[in-house]
């Protein structure tokens, strides 16, 4: 069975629940309020399971919020290492608008991190035994700019291949290190690296060969929501128009893609069809509400159709 290793810095204690009518300086009456464990590599390794494969889960996780995160992981049947910090783990909302179909997110920055905690998850990571390590999503306040950068490295050395989703100065310090096997940002997270609008998909491509031909990372996927998604490896680009679906919630699309894809290369795929699969596990997510991700069911039905 395949294995991977995820490493979220930011996690979240994720709660969703839904109004009739957001208004300021009213009570609102919520229902359907649900509790997940959330932040990039949790919702992959989420995933990852789902599909049949072994995750175990490595993040930083303190205060009440924290052990409240720790319990929903074993809720979850997620396997778990837990580095403690003396901050709070954040907690996200999402609101779900019925009159409106809206959805309102709310992500709070999270705690700041000391350096001795920050480097307990290197040396975790140093100690890890995956085929895979997969670091998602943001760094809190205090873990340096190149630490995923530092934890790809440590992958380096170990044979592990390391697949990196984030954004900003940590996305353009961790592909600059080099090491990255695979990356995957969204069209804005790729337009603010290369510092350019990218008006058309031509900029787009040429952009994406041009960074995987420095072989600073090999494989670079980029989701561009409503248009799909574009693939660059040293071969060429494949560009997918997204798969039409009925949309209930964009949470953890990306972090569907992400677990998919990583699942289907683990399990021998090419990465063409690894990357059909992180499309229909990223068009999967929208159907469900909340933060409940995609469906096993829903990614190989949606898979198996857009190849027709």
């Amino acid at each position: 069975m395949f294995d991977i290793g995820t490493l979220t810095m930011n996690p979240t204690l994720d709660v969703a629940c839904e109004v009739e009518q957001v208004l300021p300086m009213r009570k609102m009456r919520a229902r359907g309020e649900h509790y997940d464990p959330g932040g990039g590599g949790i919702n992959v390794a989420r995933v990852f399971v789902r599909l049949g494969g072994n995750a175990r889960c490595y993040y930083l996780s303190g205060g009440a919020t924290g052990a409240a995160l720790d319990g929903l992981l074993d809720l979850h049947q997620l396997v778990r290492s837990t580095i403690s910090i003396g901050g709070e783990t954040r907690v996200s909302t999402v609101v779900h608008e019925r009159s409106t179909g809206h959805e309102y997110r709310f992500v709070p920055e999270g705690p700041i991190v000391a350096e001795s905690e920050w480097s307990e998850c290197l040396s975790r990571l140093g100690d890890a035994r995956h085929d895979y390590i997969v670091a998602s999503g943001s760094l809190p306040r205090g873990v340096p700019t190149d630490f995923y950068a530092q934890a790809a490295a440590i992958a380096a050395d170990r044979g592990q291949r390391f697949v990196l989703d984030t954004s900003g100065d940590a996305l353009k310090a961790g592909i600059d290190g080099g090491h990255v096997f695979l990356a995957k940002p969204s069209l804005g997270e790729f337009r603010a690296l290369i510092g350019s609008e990218l008006a058309d998909e031509t900029s787009i491509a040429a952009a994406a060969m041009e960074l995987v031909g420095r072989g600073q990372v090999t494989f670079l996927a980029i989701t561009m929501a409503e248009k799909g998604a574009l693939l660059a490896h040293q071969d060429g680009t494949l560009r997918l128009p997204a798969i039409a679906v009925e949309t209930r919630s964009a949470v953890g699309a990306g972090d569907s893609f992400l677990a998919a894809m990583v699942h289907a290369l683990a399990s021998g795929k090419q990465v063409e069809e690894a990357f059909r699969f992180g499309l229909a596990a990223g068009a999967a997510a929208v159907l469900t509400p909340g933060t409940d991700l995609c469906r096993a069911e829903d990614v190989k039905r949606l898979y198996e159709g857009s190849g027709d």
